[in-house]
């Protein structure tokens, strides 16, 4: 692949090693919904800004809206919103490994319903990453779980809605570049938070006004959103959405690193192993890729 794949790899995992700490710290004043919803307007806001200044066309009457608007709900706002509530429950550091099955999730996606097919190799990454888990969650004959089950279920859904997103991305939204992809989605995700975020739970916008909480959407909207889909997309788009979605082999270090020097959250041993064997197992699983899928009349 080319090196600037790899280059926008490693930048977007230090843009969204610290949006955990962001939604973090934002949850004291948004919501879950409310959160998706800051996230997406100021990246929305930032990309429109963007394109405009370096003239690149919205080619909006090209973007076919309905699936626009679908990726950008299953691949922005619903997960974003279940991270925020998994941040409710667990501590940042603990939900950026668990994000770390991903690639993990995103392959079973692909391999159910995209027509992926893995070997043996990929088999044995899952079930390494899958003892990770349970190092992580501290399961041990005669003890019980040591994480909260409904953030740690609701990051796993966040995980699986990543998964089909970039899949679908892939598929449903060919012909745009990298920025109309990201201006559409954000669009979208902005519009779909927004209803649901003042439906179910109330925004109220003066809080943007203090110092800690306008810190927070910028980081988390300008760097989180705005900046940070424009490299998934570009991965996505030039690469393939199981080497995008492999940012998250890397989120959880910064992400670690960010909790223990600015949230003093401990980084206990099971956190590290659970991480070290979590990160074997994707490693392990992306070591061989995809098998190519032959069509019927045996075109590759």
């Amino acid at each position: 692949m080319a090196r600037s794949l790899y280059v926008s790899l490693v930048l977007l995992s230090l843009i969204w090693g610290g949006s955990f700490f962001f939604i973090k710290n934002l949850l004291y004043d948004f919501g879950p919904w409310g959160n998706a919803f800051m996230r997406s307007t100021f990246g929305f806001l930032f990309i429109t800004g963007y394109m405009l200044i370096m003239r690149i066309p919205f080619a909006v009457r090209q973007i076919r809206w309905v699936p626009t608007v679908v990726v950008a709900m299953i691949n922005m706002a619903l997960p974003w919103t279940l991270i925020g509530f998994s941040e409710t429950r667990l501590a940042s550091s603990m939900a950026s490994v668990l994000n770390a099955t991903t690639p993990i999730c995103t392959m079973v996606v692909g391999l159910l319903f995209f027509g992926s097919k893995f070997r043996r190799i990929q088999w044995l990454g899952m079930g390494v990453a899958l003892l990770g888990l349970i190092v992580l969650l501290g399961i041990r004959p005669g003890s019980f779980l040591q994480v909260d089950m409904l953030g740690f279920g609701s990051m796993i859904a966040a995980t699986l809605c990543y998964a089909v997103g970039s899949q679908l991305s892939k598929k449903l939204l060919g012909g745009l570049n990298m920025y109309q992809l990201t201006f559409g989605t954000l669009l979208g995700a902005m519009i779909g938070s927004g209803i649901l975020a003042a439906t179910i739970e109330g925004v109220n916008l003066t809080k943007i006004a203090v110092p800690a909480n306008l810190f927070g959407v910028l980081g988390l909207g300008v760097l989180g959103s705005g900046v940070a889909y424009i490299l998934f997309n570009y991965m996505v788009l030039k690469g393939s959405p199981e080497f995008a979605t492999s940012v998250t082999y890397l989120v959880p270090a910064t992400a670690m690193i960010w909790g223990y020097t600015l949230l003093h959250e401990p980084i206990g041993w099971s956190l590290v192993a659970g991480l070290i064997l979590i990160l074997g197992g994707v490693f392990i699983a992306s070591r061989s890729g995809r098998q190519p899928i032959r069509n019927r009349t045996g075109a590759k």
